[in-house]
């Protein structure tokens, strides 16, 4: 019973990051922390605004992640997207949606994506806009019945709701050999005050995300796609993220790859099928590696892509 408190207890800590400002009062901000993804390089949309129409075609992802499987409680992240280039080939229209739960509580992240493509060499530049809301609600009520003592004043008044909008933008490059990208996803940060009144906070505290790839074709059969992923925070009290990342392709239909998040001391190894030429299904395990192995559980991530549209064809297939 002790080691299930303490799991909650953790949970409720680690998915807000709050760091202490240097007024000296009693304030601190608010970031709602989402899961980190893994497969990422198959929905940049989830990144980078500058995403939307890429593909160039009607685009539709889902994914369930399933963070350190077998603790109580811990987070549960799926996610929904759809984004298409519109008839012009100029613009690309995106919608993302974001379900976490961890615990008691719940946070949910709603954003519309805009980009405009333009003919750049070989390839493609589109520069992008995104904005929407980020909710957390937190119930008390389900740790209060496991409580030897319910009255406890500390579960009796649920978390105030948040409602939190935000905007960010990208910028993103590429052609049949090489993609890059660098974005910022969030540019408003929220502060909170010892009564619970929250304010806004612009360009403070944001993210600086960039993403970069390349296809190495060895024969028509194996291509090698590594990548890398770079997370850098302007708070310095958070640590930069860096996965190093790699896919061996075997016939455009065998998809099989591995991670290194040097941050977390993670090691992840990929499987994807691209079924058809407009279907792709992927599996991923997250396992900790190092000093951090023992301190929690693996993960699983699990992947869902549709594509409508003549432009995705086993003649031309698409590797970002």
């Amino acid at each position: 019973m002790l080691k299930r408190y303490f799991y909650i207890i953790i949970l409720l800590i680690i998915p807000f990051s709050r760091g202490t400002s240097q007024t000296g009062n009693e304030e601190s901000y608010i970031s709602l922390a989402y899961p980190v993804y893994t497969q990422y390089l198959h929905n940049g949309l989830l990144i980078n605004p500058a995403y939307a129409g890429s593909r160039e075609v009607l685009s539709v992802f889902s994914s369930v992640r399933m963070q350190w499987w077998g603790i109580d409680g811990a987070p549960t992240l799926e996610t929904v997207s759809i984004h298409s280039l519109l008839k012009n080939d100029k613009v690309g229209l995106g919608f993302s949606g974001q379900f976490l739960q961890y615990g008691v509580t719940k946070s949910n992240s709603f954003f519309a994506d805009y980009a405009y493509h333009l003919i750049l060499g070989k390839g493609k530049l589109s520069l992008g806009l995104r904005g929407g809301v980020d909710m957390s609600n937190t119930d008390f009520s389900g740790i209060k019945e496991s409580l030897n003592d319910p009255t406890d004043p500390v579960f009796q008044t649920n978390d105030k709701p948040y409602y939190l909008p935000n905007v960010g933008s990208g910028v993103y490059y590429y052609n049949k050999k090489y993609f890059f990208g660098a974005a910022v996803p969030s540019f408003l940060a929220y502060k909170k005050n010892s009564t619970g009144d929250i304010s806004m906070q612009p360009f403070v505290n944001i993210d600086i995300q960039v993403c970069a790839g390349m296809l190495i074709p060895f024969s028509q059969a194996f291509k090698l796609k590594p990548s890398v992923f770079l997370d850098y925070p302007t708070d310095k009290t958070k640590d930069m993220r860096v996965d190093i990342n790699a896919n061996l392709i075997i016939y455009d239909f065998v998809w099989v790859g591995g991670s290194w998040r040097t941050s977390e001391n993670v090691g992840v190894a990929i499987l994807q099928l691209q079924v058809t030429p407009q279907l792709m299904l992927g599996y991923s395990y997250d396992f900790p590696v190092g000093t951090m192995k023992g301190y929690w559980e693996a993960s699983h991530e699990v992947i869902f892509r549709y594509e409508f549209g003549k432009k995705i064809s086993a003649a031309n297939p698409r590797y970002f």
